[in-house]
């Protein structure tokens, strides 16, 4: 049984946009403090990380340096396109492949490594997305989400934010997503389906009411909680756990404006690392290896 731990770059930008607020005052608090706090809580659990980045982030020298020791250690780089646009499927195929491939390259030039994965924006695919992908040379997708409570929820907001005339910059995933599998397996047309197109690692949902496992969850439900979420999903033969970099946040790093619309923010960040971290210790106990992203993929493939 294999662990894969992903954490997708998303800087305090992509939030503010989120949430229909002004531009975020600050770029860098995910790799400034963010990044710092993950590498040094997964070297002690002697897990191998793998990180979404979004490409136009490491046009800041710090920040591409801060990908370039991920690297070295031994962590995956994965595309998270290039601008890290909300409505990317909405967008012609041209720029959609634009997106694709300038975030690709630009991580090869950083790692010296081939890019093997792709997540996109928002959880939110289409058949001619993954396609290109597929032609992009890369291994795997990882942006299924299969969660109706996530779905609901994700709903839920945006209506409201129509009610108060906020304008968000989420989109929405066709409803039929949620008939996805759970485990991995290659994309049909429509990609909810079986079939022969690029592999998919979807979002980890439990085996049981598809409740959704994910840092903001384990991170909410505290401890207690996620080791419940954990013993939810043990016994998938692939469990695919994504984080993102603000789950190592809170408010005290200068995100009370933004902690107003993310409840998780007002948890402290060390006490949000403990949460995941007795998820991990619950799986590693019951005999899961922690794995790359790709390392995954490539096991998924090979049953």
């Amino acid at each position: 049984m294999l662990l894969a731990v992903s954490v997708d770059l998303d800087e305090i930008r992509l939030y503010h946009a989120l949430h229909g607020m002004s531009e975020a005052a600050t770029e860098a608090l995910v790799y400034e403090r963010a990044v710092p706090r993950l590498t040094e809580w997964a070297r002690q659990r002697s897990i191998p990380l793998t990180w979404f980045v979004v490409g136009r982030d490491l046009e800041r020298f710090a920040h591409a340096e801060a990908a370039r020791r991920l690297a070295a250690v031994g962590d995956e780089l994965g595309c998270h396109s290039y601008s890290h646009h909300y409505d990317l499927t909405r967008r012609s195929a041209s720029e959609m492949r634009s997106e694709i491939e300038r975030g690709v390259t630009v991580l090869a030039q950083i790692s010296g490594e081939r890019v093997r994965g792709f997540r996109a924006p928002g959880y939110v695919v289409t058949d001619m997305l993954l396609d290109l992908v597929r032609e992009a040379g890369l291994d795997y997708d990882s942006s299924v989400f299969p969660c109706p409570s996530y779905y609901a929820l994700k709903l839920g907001a945006l209506a409201a934010m129509q009610v108060r005339r906020k304008e968000s910059k989420a989109v929405i995933d066709a409803p039929d997503v949620l008939r996805a599998p759970t485990g991995p397996y290659r994309v049909g047309r429509p990609y909810w389906y079986r079939g022969t197109g690029v592999w998919e690692l979807p979002i980890q949902v439990t085996r049981r009411g598809r409740l959704p496992f994910i840092g903001t969850s384990l991170c909410l439900a505290g401890p207690t909680g996620a080791r419940l979420l954990a013993n939810a999903v043990a016994g998938e033969p692939f469990v695919n756990l994504e984080l993102h970099g603000i789950d190592a946040l809170d408010a005290s790093d200068g995100l009370g404006d933004l902690a107003r619309h993310q409840r998780d923010l007002r948890l402290p960040w060390s006490k949000k690392l403990d949460a995941i971290d007795a998820a991990v210790k619950v799986l590693q106990r019951k005999g899961y290896a922690c794995v790359r992203m790709h390392e995954l993929a490539a096991r998924a493939r090979s049953v």
